[in-house]
């Protein structure tokens, strides 16, 4: 992709597929309350997801919301332009990812824990820890492949930064799988094995990651975190060695946050991202130039 020509900022308000409770009030107390949107940059537009159905069931509401957003998605990626999304939700992944139809996409998937529940191993109900599993192709193979341009992306292509939050049967199933778990300080070399199969990499940042010392993001966030700083450093690695295709900041409470905290290092994450695209357009760039210039 060519040096993006400005910022979608996509909001997407829900919790479950409900407007404004919990998580799903996130995205927009970043906007209005907290000037996100100034805060990244003068060439930013906004867009909203519209809200479900009400009367449908919660698993279809949050499909359907997959499906609007991966159209969104989609435009801004033809407008050229960078699609961030502001999500109450982890599983709006799956919108995102489908709307930037890539053949070979790297996922770098920063989180307390490593939403890689698959129904038949749940035992909380909660349909967000599957974000990751359905994103792979372990799970909800009929509803996914409802969402347009949706394919899955290879669990040996997904790097899982700061998941520590696991119950025994989260850890196994992360340990049998190609998934590769990381904390920060080993990340580079996690990086540099998956840049030797893609260029492009779609960015997940779960704010829980961030070390509850920073501020608590949402009821789940756990000890052992990340600071900001080593958060953005980690996006620093990123930009350096990829083209970032998409991001996501996800699961922010502001009900958990009364001092704003965590939506000034939301605002920090997404300048980082900002950066990290940047430096990942300039490094495709100076590629083609030094293919071009090869014997």
């Amino acid at each position: 992709m060519a040096s993006p020509r400005g910022l979608s900022l996509i909001s997407v308000p829900y919790h479950l597929g409900a407007p404004a409770v919990g998580m799903g009030r996130g995205p927009t107390a970043l906007l209005e309350r907290h000037g996100f949107a100034g805060a990244l940059g003068d060439d930013v537009e906004v867009a909203v997801v519209d809200a479900p159905d009400a009367s449908r069931p919660e698993i279809a509401r949050i499909f359907e919301l997959a499906r609007a957003l991966s159209g969104l998605v989609r435009g801004a990626r033809a407008d050229g332009r960078l699609p961030l999304v502001l999500a109450g939700n982890c599983n709006s992944c799956l919108g995102t990812v489908a709307g930037l139809e890539s053949d070979r996409l790297g996922v770098v998937w920063f989180d307390a824990h490593a939403d890689f529940d698959t129904p038949e191993d749940n035992e909380s109900g909660f349909l967000d820890v599957m974000a990751l599993s359905t994103l792979t192709g372990a799970c909800w193979r009929a509803l996914r492949s409802s969402i347009p341009g949706f394919r899955e992306v290879a669990e040996a292509d997904v790097i899982l930064v700061g998941a520590r939050d696991l119950e025994p049967y989260q850890r196994a199933r992360l340990e049998a799988s190609r998934v590769r778990v990381v904390r920060s300080g080993l990340l580079e070399p996690a990086l540099d094995e998956l840049r030797e199969r893609t260029r492009d990499v779609y960015l997940h940042v779960d704010l829980d990651v961030l070390d509850p010392s920073e501020g608590r993001a949402n009821e789940y966030a756990a000890p052992g975190g990340l600071s900001v700083a080593e958060l953005e450093a980690a996006l620093r690695l990123i930009g350096a060695r990829f083209d970032v295709a998409a991001a996501a900041i996800t699961a922010y409470d502001p009900a958990c946050d009364p001092d704003g905290a965590i939506a000034n290092a939301a605002v920090t994450v997404g300048r980082a991202i900002r950066r990290a695209t940047r430096d990942g357009t300039r490094k495709s760039a100076a590629d083609r130039r030094s293919r071009r210039t090869s014997p």
